[in-house]
């Protein structure tokens, strides 16, 4: 199966976007190597994406908007075509996933503090959603980053039972499950992280009982014991060198497939952290720090056989591209895309 990788990205001034829409680009699978197949123009800040499992349909949201908008993916050319679009019923929606089945999309409302649970045709259309699930709590302290809730990140576990929705405003980590049968977000657990911390995003070891969250407003990454729905800190270590003395926050997080190893990025530092995963703890140990070449790097993304690790530069309007070796370290290649503001990069292509 050929490999395209979807870019999206901010494109209004209100976020300083540089971006024009979602860039398609076709995959060379020896190098790694984006080659522009397709623009697709007139939407605004499709600031985070993602594919269904089928691989045949593509959703986006839109940063500082209201709504989603679901996309049928042609199989042979990799381009894109706009089916349809709904209101996530908030404002500044900022991250989506799937429930298990494919039936729901699930979308959170960064500004007002509320999950929206879309159904999804089997024509990959989305239908309206029927209801909202506020999401409440004590607002943290600091005074510009949390003013509200803040929710920012809703993946669905490795058992496809549980929502986690980091709230960087309210310095937790709220989970839910889905009533199906209303399409409606239930809470089902809640942790909360020390003061200011801001937690934003969310991933989980693929084999343990483990879950690891990047805490943006302190740098930091914490290790979580995960039981179903409830989760345990276990530790919380720096994201960026002790040696490092600037501001910083932190983005995104990722652990690779072998249970190994955890990557962050730290925006103000512009790197990507690497971290080794104990072996009998499953906490953490700094391995190795690499430049992003560019700055903001709000994002990255593995390929589907995690051979190369692509960074988002926000900020400098770049994709990098890394080669990621046996023992997890990274190392640069000549793998370069200018695009505009570049906020997510997802792809299709075969992951065995």
């Amino acid at each position: 199966m050929t490999t395209f990788a979807y870019v999206g990205s901010y494109t209004t001034p209100g976020r300083n976007g540089h971006g024009n829409g979602i860039n398609v680009y076709k995959v060379d699978a020896r190098t790694g190597a984006f080659r522009h197949v397709q623009h697709l123009g007139g939407l605004e800040n499709p600031s985070f994406l993602a594919i269904d499992r089928t691989q045949r349909f593509l959703y986006s949201v839109h940063g500082d908007r209201s709504e989603a908008t679901a996309y049928a993916i042609d199989p042979r050319t990799g381009h894109l075509r706009i089916i349809n679009r709904q209101s996530t019923g908030g404002y500044n929606v900022i991250h989506l996933d799937f429930d298990k089945t494919g039936r729901f999309l699930f979308a959170s409302n960064y500004g007002t503090d509320s999950i929206a649970v879309l159904p999804i045709a089997r024509d990959g259309s989305l239908r309206p959603y029927s209801t909202l699930t506020t999401v409440a709590g004590k607002i943290g302290p600091h005074r510009q980053e949390q003013n509200n809730i803040r929710p920012h990140h809703n993946p669905l576990d490795r058992e496809g039972k549980h929502f986690f929705l980091p709230c960087k405003g309210g310095d937790v980590v709220v989970s839910y499950r889905l009533d199906a049968k209303r399409g409606v977000a239930v809470e089902a657990g809640r942790v909360v992280s020390r003061a200011g911390a801001g937690p934003r995003h969310i991933d989980f070891h693929p084999t343990r009982k483990l879950a690891y969250v990047i805490n943006e407003l302190d740098s930091t990454i914490t290790t979580y014991a995960k039981d179903g729905p409830r989760l345990t800190p276990l530790q919380t270590v720096p994201s960026c060198p002790e040696s490092f003395t600037g501001y910083s926050t932190g983005a995104e997080i990722a652990v690779d497939r072998a249970g190994r190893h955890v990557y962050v990025t730290n925006r103000g530092h512009d790197s990507v952290g690497v971290f080794a995963i104990d072996k009998a703890k499953g906490t953490l140990s700094p391995k190795q720090w690499v430049p992003t070449r560019g700055t903001v790097p709000r994002f990255f993304a593995f390929d589907p056989k995690e051979r190369f690790l692509y960074v988002a530069n926000q900020g400098s309007d770049t994709i990098f591209g890394y080669r990621k070796s046996a023992d997890g370290r990274l190392s640069p290649t000549s793998i370069k895309v200018k695009v505009g503001s570049p906020a997510c990069i997802v792809f299709r292509g075969d992951r065995t």
